[in-house]
Order: structure tokens, then sequence, then C-alpha cells
């Protein structure tokens, strides 16, 4: 073949190559990212609606301001019901900032150690978990232990809502991601064990241990354990992309409005969650903002200190495999910079 017959052909591939690549791009990614910045908090809001989320509420808490809220979308598509901003949410992975404190707490008192194992918290898992006499309290905080995610096991999601009452052995069938203290993986698990540890501890469930501990000092009374504990008419519906069900009715832990989770935030950050010593220890294991999700419910909570700002985004739409979740992140790193915008 000729030089320049090569060149065409290697021109033809490549355009076809670019083409094809083209085709896979997540263009609503690059639109959401790449549009002129709104003038204001609700038209981000409005503009995030528009590329499909269902719902959306945002909390605003600049410091020496009121707190601000902004809605959008539905708080019920088929009822028709707006989205409002005390709507109650399934906060999911939030939760383990509560849990991570709660573990501070018990760790300043002495009533546990963070370089204690898993083989002396939990006996009845030597053997079936390795490394149980290696792995530590801090190391789970901190998504060193090496255990695996139960909910990285494609089995669990068959009858989530089922397989969630026995979610251990799901993550007992599972090979050990790392040895401990050797790398890092976000795994549920660690905070499934974590949970029931206070509970241990204590001797009643964790959450009321976060209720007397957490909740009733900083008078937050609009959050929750369990979604048998409140009235389903107060919670935000939830969506799956695809999926005409309303996730709503499904048991997926801690609940809660969003200034709710706003208040916390900002009590984590300035410190006022914390008895004295507390936070120390705390700075050592974990960190102050997360996000969340679970099916039909996403949710980020950020404290930015440069602004001084806490900002709270619930969306009730979700795709596990879709670009929902990083839609969201797009969307509340635009709102920060709209309200660096107005400093």
């Amino acid at each position: 073949m000729k030089s320049k017959q090569r060149k065409n052909l290697f021109g033809v591939v490549l355009l076809a190559g670019t083409a094809i690549s083209l085709f896979f791009v997540p263009w609503i990614l690059v639109k959401a990212w790449i549009l002129p910045l709104p003038d204001s908090v609700q038209a981000q809001v409005d503009e995030a609606i528009s590329h499909g989320f269902d719902g959306m509420i945002v909390y605003v808490d600049k410091a020496g301001k009121p707190p601000e809220f902004y809605t959008g979308g539905w708080k019920d598509r088929d009822a028709r019901i707006p989205a409002e901003p005390d709507s109650l949410f399934k906060i999911a992975s939030i939760s383990k900032l509560y849990v991570a404190v709660s573990i501070a707490k018990l760790a300043k008192a002495e009533r546990l150690s963070l370089d204690n194992t898993v083989a002396d918290y939990f006996p009845d898992l030597v053997g079936k978990f390795p490394y149980a006499e290696q792995i530590t309290v801090r190391m789970m905080v901190q998504h060193r232990s090496g255990i695996p995610n139960f909910t990285s096991n494609p089995a669990f999601w068959q009858n989530e809502q089922e397989n969630g009452k026995h979610a251990l052995d799901f993550a007992l069938s599972m090979p050990t991601s790392f040895a401990p203290g050797e790398g890092y993986e976000y795994s549920n698990t660690n905070y499934l064990l974590l949970r029931q540890l206070i509970k241990n501890i204590v001797g009643y469930d964790h959450f009321q241990f976060i209720k007397e501990e957490i909740l009733i000092p900083l008078k937050l009374t609009n959050t929750f354990g369990s979604i048998q504990d409140v009235d389903l008419d107060d919670v935000m519906s939830g969506y799956y992309v695809g999926i005409p069900d309303d996730f709503k009715e499904n048991e997926n832990g801690m609940l809660a409005t969003a200034e709710d989770v706003g208040r916390f935030i900002r009590a984590l950050n300035d410190g006022s969650v914390f008895d004295e010593g507390e936070q120390a220890i705390y700075s050592s294991i974990y960190v102050y903002e997360h996000g969340g999700l679970v099916p039909g419910y996403q949710s980020l909570a950020e404290y930015h200190k440069d602004i001084d700002t806490v900002v709270v985004q619930f969306i009730n739409t979700t795709d596990f495999e879709g670009y929902e979740w990083n839609l969201s992140e797009i969307t509340i790193n635009r709102i920060v910079e709209i309200l660096k915008q107005r400093q």
C-alpha cells in the first residue's frame, strides 16, 4: 500500500473512531457543565430539573444570615405535589457522619478503643472474616479495613429490601479487598459493623445513642432512624430512572430534613457537636462532609470554609448505571460557585 493510501485509510479510521466516541459522550453532563452560570441558586435548581431530575431541595446556611431554601420539581410526581423544603428525605450514607461522631464520643469516654479489633468486639466473626484479629475499629471508620462492601455484591440487589436484613452474609461471601491498612475501599459493611458495635456497647439501638448524644443537644427534631418512625406523607418520593415505582416506602435507614442535615454539618464543622477532647479524635478518623445514595434518593452535604457556608442538596432521582450522580455533583458545584460570586 502506498504512503498516500495509508494516510487516507488512517484518516478514515480516525474519523470513524472519533464519530463513535462522540456517540458515547454523556452530552447531558457536558451541557450541564458548560452552560453559562445562572444568576441565582433558584435558577440553577430550575436548570437541574430541566436536565431530568424529578425533584430537588437545596438548603444554604451562610454564617450570620438566615438559612435559605430552594426547591424545584416534584415531591410526589404522580400526585403532582411540588417539592417542599421541609420534606423528610432518606439521607443514606450521610448517616455515616453521625456514626463516626458516635464512635469518637465512645472512644473519648473510653467505652471502646479505636485500636481494638474485629476479633475483640465480634469474636463470632473470627474465621469468617480473614484478618479479623488485625482489623481495628479505626480501620473500619476510615474504610481501610479491607472488608468487602456488601452492596458491591450483585446478588444483594436481587431483593435489596429482604437482603438488607442479613446484609453481612453478602460481604462474607466475597473475597477480602486487601490486607488491613494497606488500601482504601469505601465499604458499607464497615458501618454496618460499627452500628452494631455501638449497640453492643451501649446496650440499645445505635440510633437512640445518636439521638441522645447528637440530635437532642443540637435540637434537631426532624431527624429519624427509620421509615417506620415517620408519617409517609412527610417523606419526599423517590424515583429510579426507567422504573415507575415510588421507592418512598422502602427501609433505607435515617431520614431528615435538609435543614436538620445542614445544622448538623454546621455543628460538625464548628465543633459544637463535640464535648471536650472528642473533636481531636474525630478529626483523626473521619471526614467533615458526605454524600448519600440509595434507590430513589441522592444527597450531598458540604461545608465550604472559604465562604463559611453549608450547602445541602437533595435529589429524588437516581440511576446507578447512569449519569445522575455526576449530574448532581456538577449541580452542587455550580450552586457553590453562584454563592461565591455573590459574596
